[in-house]
C-alpha cells in the first residue's frame, strides 16, 4: 500500500489510523514467514462510503 500511494510508513500508519477510528477499514497484524505484515480490508461501512465518494466523483466529472 504504501508503494502504491507513495507516502511515507508514518504517513500512511497516521492515515490508516483515522480510516480505522471511522470504522471504514479494518486493520490485520500478523506475519509472513519472518516479515511482519499489515492487512486491510474495507468494513461494510467503508464500502459503502467509497462507493458515495465515486458516486459524487463520476457526477462532477459528468457536469
Amino acid at each position: 500500500m504504501r508503494d502504491l500511494v507513495e507516502v511515507t510508513d508514518s504517513a500512511l500508519s497516521k492515515q490508516v489510523s483515522a480510516l480505522e477510528e471511522a470504522g471504514w477499514v479494518a486493520i490485520q497484524k500478523g506475519r509472513a514467514g519472518r516479515r511482519p505484515r499489515t492487512w486491510l480490508s474495507l468494513t461494510s461501512e467503508g464500502r459503502a462510503v467509497y462507493q458515495r465518494h465515486l458516486s459524487a466523483l463520476r457526477a462532477i466529472a459528468a457536469g
